[in-house]
Protein backbone atom coordinates (compact mmCIF):
# COMPACT_ATOMS: atom_id res chain seq x y z
CA UNK A 1 0.00 0.00 0.00
CA UNK A 2 1.34 3.41 -0.95
CA UNK A 3 1.59 5.89 1.93
CA UNK A 4 0.69 8.89 -0.23
CA UNK A 5 -2.07 8.32 -2.79
CA UNK A 6 -2.43 11.34 -5.03
CA UNK A 7 -5.90 12.39 -6.05
CA UNK A 8 -6.35 11.43 -9.71
CA UNK A 9 -7.11 14.31 -12.06
CA UNK A 10 -6.01 17.00 -9.61
CA UNK A 11 -4.36 19.97 -11.30
CA UNK A 12 -1.59 21.39 -9.13
CA UNK A 13 -1.60 25.18 -8.71
CA UNK A 14 1.60 26.79 -10.00
CA UNK A 15 3.96 28.42 -7.52
CA UNK A 16 3.27 32.06 -6.87
CA UNK A 17 4.53 34.90 -4.70
CA UNK A 18 4.97 32.67 -1.66
CA UNK A 19 8.17 31.23 -3.15
CA UNK A 20 9.53 34.73 -3.74
CA UNK A 21 8.66 35.68 -0.17
CA UNK A 22 10.41 32.58 1.20
CA UNK A 23 13.52 33.39 -0.84
CA UNK A 24 13.63 36.99 0.40
CA UNK A 25 13.08 36.24 4.09
CA UNK A 26 16.71 35.36 4.99
CA UNK A 27 17.92 38.64 3.49
CA UNK A 28 15.14 40.55 5.22
CA UNK A 29 16.10 38.96 8.53
CA UNK A 30 19.81 39.75 8.18
CA UNK A 31 19.50 43.27 6.80
CA UNK A 32 16.65 44.15 9.14
CA UNK A 33 18.66 42.97 12.12
CA UNK A 34 21.67 45.00 11.04
CA UNK A 35 19.52 48.06 10.41
CA UNK A 36 17.88 47.77 13.82
CA UNK A 37 21.25 47.36 15.53
CA UNK A 38 22.57 50.65 14.10
CA UNK A 39 20.88 52.91 16.69
CA UNK A 40 22.73 51.10 19.49
CA UNK A 41 26.02 51.68 17.73
CA UNK A 42 25.15 55.33 17.04
CA UNK A 43 24.17 55.83 20.69
CA UNK A 44 27.56 54.61 21.82
CA UNK A 45 29.29 57.01 19.42
CA UNK A 46 27.21 60.13 20.05
CA UNK A 47 26.44 59.77 23.78
CA UNK A 48 29.98 58.85 24.85
CA UNK A 49 30.92 62.45 25.61
CA UNK A 50 29.57 64.12 28.73
CA UNK A 51 28.36 62.82 32.05
CA UNK A 52 28.92 59.07 32.45
CA UNK A 53 25.65 58.41 34.29
CA UNK A 54 23.54 60.33 31.77
CA UNK A 55 25.33 58.68 28.82
CA UNK A 56 24.85 55.24 30.36
CA UNK A 57 21.15 55.90 30.90
CA UNK A 58 20.63 57.03 27.31
CA UNK A 59 22.61 54.12 25.88
CA UNK A 60 20.62 51.62 27.96
CA UNK A 61 17.36 53.21 26.84
CA UNK A 62 18.38 52.94 23.19
CA UNK A 63 19.51 49.35 23.74
CA UNK A 64 16.19 48.37 25.32
CA UNK A 65 14.24 49.86 22.42
CA UNK A 66 16.58 48.24 19.88
CA UNK A 67 16.29 44.82 21.51
CA UNK A 68 12.50 45.04 21.63
CA UNK A 69 12.41 46.01 17.95
CA UNK A 70 14.77 43.14 17.09
CA UNK A 71 12.48 40.67 18.85
CA UNK A 72 9.47 42.14 17.04
CA UNK A 73 11.31 41.95 13.71
CA UNK A 74 12.22 38.29 14.27
CA UNK A 75 8.64 37.48 15.22
CA UNK A 76 7.27 39.18 12.11
CA UNK A 77 9.75 37.36 9.85
CA UNK A 78 8.88 34.03 11.46
CA UNK A 79 5.13 34.69 11.10
CA UNK A 80 5.49 35.61 7.42
CA UNK A 81 7.63 32.49 6.85
CA UNK A 82 4.99 30.26 8.45
CA UNK A 83 2.23 31.86 6.37
CA UNK A 84 4.18 31.50 3.11
CA UNK A 85 5.00 27.88 3.94
CA UNK A 86 1.34 27.11 4.62
CA UNK A 87 0.35 28.64 1.28
CA UNK A 88 3.07 26.62 -0.47
CA UNK A 89 1.88 23.37 1.13
CA UNK A 90 -1.78 24.10 0.35
CA UNK A 91 -0.92 24.65 -3.33
CA UNK A 92 0.76 21.23 -3.48
CA UNK A 93 -0.77 18.00 -4.73
CA UNK A 94 -3.98 16.66 -3.23
CA UNK A 95 -3.93 13.29 -1.52
CA UNK A 96 -6.66 10.72 -0.95
CA UNK A 97 -7.17 9.35 2.52
CA UNK A 98 -7.20 5.59 2.97
CA UNK A 99 -10.68 4.12 3.08
CA UNK A 100 -11.79 2.07 6.04
CA UNK A 101 -14.81 -0.22 6.22
CA UNK A 102 -17.89 1.04 8.05
CA UNK A 103 -20.07 -1.78 9.39
CA UNK A 104 -23.39 0.08 9.41
CA UNK A 105 -22.94 2.13 6.27
CA UNK A 106 -25.90 0.79 4.20
CA UNK A 107 -28.33 -0.01 6.97
CA UNK A 108 -28.45 1.75 10.34
CA UNK A 109 -28.06 -0.28 13.50
CA UNK A 110 -31.54 -0.29 15.09
CA UNK A 111 -30.62 -2.37 18.13
CA UNK A 112 -30.51 0.65 20.44
CA UNK A 113 -34.28 1.24 20.12
CA UNK A 114 -34.46 4.27 17.81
Amino acid sequence: MNAFNRLPGFVQTPAGRERDVLRLLPRALVFGTLLLALPSLAARIFFAAGDAVEASTRIQTVDIVAISLLVLHGTVVLTVAIAAFIVMVMKGPAYVADAYPVDDSESPDLSDGR
